[in-house]
């Protein structure tokens, strides 16, 4: 595999979580990220997904201090203007410094070697899958959402621990939180901790009312 970008195009999307092996559809309409896109695609198709944040502090204020290198897999056009883009997540970094934009599209300097595991592969997770699946089916039930259990009985551990973080509907701070966590063992059980509470919070509204 080729060196990892050292500097990297950012796209800042709030709520949006992408981890490496995982795949995630956006929407680019923005100018300044339909031209980062244009650079990309002429440019090893590499970019970065890094959620936007509040916080003024830290080596790129107003970007949360990890995110997940991506390639584009899939593009396409829609007749408005619009890009169509699938972006398949390499590996996370630490952002370490700011580089000059481009465009009006930010880009930031890397540090790959704390997540260096997800490149070279890190172990099996080890984890309760009927309890996460069970976690995560009744937290989705309780909102009136449905949950495709044929297809999530079916995944491998690794598949299934990031088609949830990626696809569950949680808060940006709660996403940023699995996207930081060590590895896939401690992901799946920050999300059963996660659905189990927010099942017991419910249940407990409604008792309450």
């Amino acid at each position: 595999m080729s060196p990892l970008p050292a500097i990297v195009p950012v796209f800042a999307v709030p709520g949006a979580l992408l981890l490496p092996g995982g795949r995630l559809p956006l929407t680019v309409f923005e100018p300044r990220y339909l031209a980062m896109t244009d650079h990309c695609l002429g440019a090893g198709r590499l970019l970065a997904l890094v959620q936007p944040t509040a916080s003024g502090e830290g080596p790129a204020p107003g970007l949360y201090s990890v995110g997940c290198l991506a390639r584009i897999v899939a593009f396409g056009e829609t007749g408005d203007g619009r890009y169509l883009i699938t972006c398949q997540g390499i590996s996370r970094f630490r952002i370490v410094g700011e580089a000059e934009g481009r465009s009006g599209y930010r880009r930031v300097m890397a540090d790959y070697t704390p997540f260096a595991a997800d490149v070279a592969g890190e172990p099996d997770p080890v984890f309760d899958r009927r309890r996460l699946i069970g976690a995560v089916t009744a937290c989705l039930a309780q909102n009136g959402l449905a949950s495709d259990m044929a297809k999530l009985d079916a995944a491998a551990d690794r598949e299934l621990i990031t088609t949830l973080a990626m696809a569950a509907p949680l808060s940006p701070e709660e996403k940023q939180a699995l996207l930081e966590a060590a590895d896939a063992s401690q992901r799946a059980k920050m999300m059963i901790a996660i659905f189990e509470m927010a099942v017991l919070a419910e249940a407990g509204e409604t008792i309450r009312h």
